[in-house]
């Protein structure tokens, strides 16, 4: 009888396992053919946030951060903890979380400091406030390893969304200033931004998809690497890298969304090996964008670049065999400022 009863505890703790192991489900879309995503970044915490009011109606089923959730800057968890409160009792804001799945990543100022990367002494304490801000579950396997990155599946009908995001600050190496040019930083020609732990769980989720559209996640830029800021362009082994394993894999349909600068713009770049352009759509600039205009170059811009408030709504629509993207940049009184169509 003992051997029966210790049969059944190992087998109940197998299958808590390989439950745990699983990406979560974010939410299963009713029998429909059409998901509306929306995402942003960039939001002081003691601002207003009515571009919520815009978000909401549109009614997307998830909502994506792309980091810069609050401005931290601090190696007091108190401090952030604070701003981090004071994010979530906004009614705007609130009123998403009503109707919308939340997820996301951190950038530098939810991270702890701004420009920040592995050194930052405060980050596996701030990485646990950021979760708690986000609800994730106790039992999601993202608090059990270093770094912030994890997957997320939704149903849509009988298709698969995953959103795959990206931890680009608790494992990246270090930046030197640039006084030589208007860049900020020299490259980093041999540093990494991922850390090994995250390439491989990178790869094996890719390798492993099931899935028929990808959404990547990334506090900073991708494909743009004319500016002079932060971007995965200041590591041009990781660039090259990313770029690679995209190729190599050739998944279903996938689009890199962004933020960090204040500013909406989609990239687009050509990679051998991938049978579909790759797109990077960043919306940056919930409370705040640039206090004045300059043409900033970016050889791989789509249309124009947009300095205003603003958010990101990706509508993806499967009429035919593959599906229909529609790529929209709204501002906060829900103005459409910029609409890119892509058929895969």
């Amino acid at each position: 009888m003992k051997i029966k009863y210790l049969i059944l505890i190992l087998a109940a703790i197998i299958i808590s396992c390989n439950e745990k192991s699983k990406p979560k489900e974010v939410a299963s879309e009713p029998l429909t053919n059409e998901i509306t995503i929306a995402f942003g970044s960039c939001a002081h915490s003691y601002d207003s946030l009515p571009i919520f009011d815009a978000v909401v109606s549109h009614n997307p089923a998830v909502w994506v951060w792309l980091g810069d959730i609050i401005y931290g800057d601090s190696h007091d968890m108190a401090v952030l903890k604070g701003k981090y409160d004071l994010q979530k009792e906004k009614p705007e804001y609130r009123k998403l979380m009503a109707s919308s799945k939340i997820i996301g990543i951190w950038d530098d100022h939810d991270y702890g400091i701004n420009d920040g990367g592995k050194n930052y002494s405060k980050k596996d304490e701030s990485k646990e406030l950021l979760l708690d801000f986000l609800d994730v579950s106790e039992d999601d396997p993202v608090r059990d390893h270093d770094g912030a990155y994890s997957e997320y599946d939704i149903s849509v009908g009988e298709k698969l969304v995953k959103f795959i995001l990206l931890d680009t600050r608790y494992f990246r190496d270090t930046l030197d200033p640039d006084f030589g040019s208007t860049a900020r930083y020299l490259p980093n020609p041999e540093g990494d931004i991922l850390g090994e732990q995250q390439w491989q769980w990178f790869e094996k989720i890719l390798r492993d998809s099931k899935a028929d559209f990808h959404v990547l996640g990334s506090g900073i830029q991708v494909i743009a690497e004319e500016q002079g800021y932060e971007k995965w362009a200041n590591f041009p082994k990781s660039r090259e890298r990313l770029f690679n394993l995209l190729s190599e894999i050739n998944p279903k349909p996938l689009i890199i969304i962004s933020g960090d600068r204040h500013i909406a713009e989609v990239s687009k770049i050509d990679l051998p090996g991938l049978s579909y352009p790759l797109y990077d759509f960043t919306a940056s600039g919930l409370t705040h964008t640039w206090g004045m205009y300059w043409d900033e170059p970016n050889r791989y811009r789509v249309d124009s670049l947009i300095a205003a408030k603003n958010f990101g709504l990706i509508i993806v629509d499967w009429q035919g065999k593959n599906p229909l993207v529609t790529l929209e940049v709204r501002g906060e009184q829900n103005e459409l400022i910029q609409e890119i169509s892509v058929d895969y």
